[in-house]
């Protein structure tokens, strides 16, 4: 009877707190071993949210640099800049082409994205939402992102997840770079440590 108890307590309690965590995760075999020193914010897929290029990629790029768990995290002008030569950029677009529509990471790509960059990992952001709309008579800004963390030697995907994060409002819009840096916060703290 005790037992019943604790269960039927224990399953009101995740009820009344909700299950946390990210909407859509995945993590490779290799993800408990992958220590890498090095990290690179690759420029993010942006679709139709060209605006959100630059400030997510600085978001992301300063919520790892706080977390710790890199000992360097690549500067996106030196990241940005290895793909201003033509031969660099078609090689990122090929990548990605690959990448979002396959679901998988070319090895021989990410190896050389990873010397382009100099990072032993490079982290794929795919902004899903940047925007601000109305529902139901409520005003709100939404930022979607989803990422991917490659392992630039063997180009294998060793994690990845999903989230949005919804701030509504009434008279003071939310900057989106802030629901961004909540959001990237909310993320890392999954990565694969």
């Amino acid at each position: 009877m005790t037992k019943m108890l604790a269960g039927v307590v224990g399953i009101g309690l995740l009820v009344l707190t909700g299950c946390g965590g990210l909407q859509e995760v995945w993590e490779g075999p290799s993800a408990a071993t992958f220590k890498p020193k090095t990290i690179a914010v690759l420029p993010p897929m942006v679709g139709a949210y060209e605006g959100a290029r630059e400030s997510s990629q600085a978001v992301l790029v300063s919520v790892l640099s706080k977390s710790g768990r890199y000992e360097s995290v690549v500067n996106p002008d030196q990241v940005n800049g290895a793909f201003s030569a033509k031969e660099a950029s078609d090689l990122l677009a090929a990548y990605y082409s690959k990448l979002d529509t396959t679901g998988q990471s070319d090895p021989g790509m990410a190896m050389k994205l990873g010397q382009l960059v100099q990072a032993e990992a490079l982290l794929v952001p795919k902004i899903n939402n940047w925007e601000y709309g109305r529902a139901e008579g409520d005003s709100f800004g939404k930022v979607g992102m989803g990422v991917r963390l490659i392992d630039a030697a063997t180009g294998a995907i060793i994690w990845k997840g999903r989230h949005d994060k919804v701030k509504t409002y009434m008279m003071f819009k939310p900057a989106l770079k802030d629901i961004a840096e909540d959001l990237s916060e909310y993320i890392v703290k999954y990565m694969p440590k």
